[in-house]
């Protein structure tokens, strides 16, 4: 067996950030309410960001989004976690071994590592917190490759997997949860992570304040003591707060928008981890034919979306892929398509479509970008006679009835990285996945994925991802369009803030300037 302390996930990664908005692996929604949870608002000294969308639950297994991901990653850890760099760490394991055929997972639980109330974090609380999300996820659940967890002796955790899998360190960022708590973690939740939940008020903001407990203490050093997550519903609300000086830090910012902060704001650009796109119900029955989908692709001019949306400096896309995570992502793909009506109206009079169709395309109103990309999009379709029409719903009806129910004919959304490994992203186009929400089937996308699990070759695995991201694009699976530019603004009384490529909004790096 080889010794693992750190394992590098072969990548570049150029610009790095949170997602926009994005599921994660299907898991169920919960409401969640702390002690103090009335209506009046209390100040707040310290640091302040603002979200445009609430924390959907405080339970780290029950996240569906990736706002709720991102600033839970400030209160919990798995195992391991993940590094602005695109590699894991060890986080409530201090060390881990991985067997030479990768179905063997060897984990020591860091010493003096403890929960936020104080109690101490064994491999029991391990095996409940393993178990415990994946039975929360069902079938979908990365966690259901794991056979049998082993508790030798009290500072071990053995997991042996079903099948080899040399990507299933990335799906251990999974939170430890404490057992002992178990009625309460949907309330009261305690974790091991920087920061411990002080309140929250449900539709106005999540206070946090720094764990003085943390086993890794002494890398918080003079950062932040406690910060606050204030929920704006209105983006432009959100960002007359921000211009004003009542929250210090905004994600999601326009080009136009950072062009009128002044010098008292520093913005952070980078890209959004995210695949961007329009995606389509491929049992609507004009979108049952590969034909239409195709057309759609050469319909859209995603040279236009990008400059009209993020000043031309978002990453353009043909396929589900991350770009900057250049040893998964098939830059061949970016060729497939390009802007042509013509070639777009001859496919959909081959496929019986001469006329055009009825598309609506549903879009969660509470992401501004989300409602102006399908409003684009929807002037590009009508050149090729589909009339859109725009249903904007609430998120939690976009969860419901899109993300879980697939009751939705196309929808434009984003979909950011919950794991590193490229197994979960593809996953979502697997014909039997619960979360194949787009309903795309194809036999020989099915056969390439079932490979990529199977091998635990770094090359064969490169080349299997590769097939599959081309498949997608020839297929039309979905119109995809990009990994938007995302440009975040901070007061510049505050340092530190760090970008990651999973959802991460990591209060613990940053600090008032000197």
């Amino acid at each position: 067996m080889k010794k693992v302390s750190k394992v590098l996930l072969g990548v570049t990664v150029l610009m790095l950030s949170a997602a926009l908005c994005a599921c994660g692996g299907g898991k169920k929604n919960e409401s969640s309410e702390t002690a103090n949870s009335s209506s009046t608002e209390t100040t707040h000294e310290g640091f302040i960001f603002g979200m445009t969308q609430e924390v959907t639950s405080v339970d780290p297994h029950m996240d569906t989004d990736a706002a709720t991901r991102g600033v839970l990653f400030n209160v919990f850890e798995g195992l391991v976690k993940a590094t602005p760099e695109g590699d894991v760490k060890p986080a409530v394991a201090s060390e881990y071994t991985v067997s030479d055929d990768a179905t063997v997972y060897t984990f020591t639980v860091r010493d003096g590592i403890t929960f936020h109330d104080g109690n101490a974090v064994t491999p029991e609380d391990i095996k409940y917190s393993l178990e415990r999300s994946a039975e929360i996820d069902g079938e979908s659940s990365a966690l259901s490759a794991i056979s049998d967890i082993a508790i030798p002796d009290d500072k071990t955790v053995v997991l042996t997997l079903s099948a080899p899998d040399s990507e299933f360190i990335y799906n251990l960022t999974i939170a430890i949860l404490e057992q002992a708590n178990d009625a309460n973690q949907g309330t009261a939740p305690v974790g091991t992570g920087p920061f411990a939940i002080k309140e929250l008020k449900e539709g106005q903001y999540l206070d946090l304040v720094k764990y003085d407990g943390y086993w890794d203490a002494a890398a918080l050093g003079d950062y932040i003591p406690s910060a606050r997550f204030k929920f704006i519903s209105d983006a432009q609300t959100a960002f007359m707060e921000l211009k004003g000086g009542s929250i210090d830090a905004l994600q999601y910012l326009t080009s136009d928008q950072i062009n009128t902060l002044g010098d008292e704001y520093n913005v952070v650009e980078a890209t959004m981890m995210l695949v961007h796109g329009l995606f389509l119900n491929n049992q609507y029955e004009p979108l049952q034919d590969a034909r239409v989908r195709q057309a759609l692709n050469y319909a859209i001019d995603r040279d236009q979306i990008n400059e009209m949306m993020f000043g031309g400096k978002s990453q353009l896309i043909q396929t589900h892929g991350y770009p900057t995570i250049t040893a998964w992502y098939n830059a061949d793909t970016e060729s497939t398509y390009t802007h042509d009506v013509d070639k777009a109206k001859e496919l959909l009079a081959e496929a019986g479509y001469e006329g055009g169709f009825d598309l609506e395309i549903t879009v969660p109103s509470s992401y501004t970008q989300h409602v102006q990309t399908a409003e684009i999009i929807a002037d590009q379709f009508s050149q090729i006679g589909v009339n859109v029409t725009l249903n904007q719903v609430e998120w939690s009806s976009w969860l419901e009835d899109v993300y879980r129910g697939r009751n939705y004919q196309a929808t434009v959304i984003g979909f950011d990285i919950s794991s590193l490994s490229p197994a979960t992203w593809y996953k979502r186009y697997y014909s039997t996945s619960s979360n194949d929400m787009t309903n795309f089937s194809n036999a020989d996308y099915d056969a390439a994925y079932e490979a990529a699990l199977a091998t635990i070759d770094h090359e064969e695995k490169h080349s299997l991802y590769g097939q599959m991201q081309q498949i997608l694009a020839e297929q039309g699976a979905s119109v995809f369009i990009e990994d938007p530019a995302d440009f975040i603004a901070i007061n510049s009384k505050y340092t530190g803030y760090t970008t990651y490529p999973v959802s991460a909004i990591d209060l613990s790096l940053v600090k008032v300037a000197q």
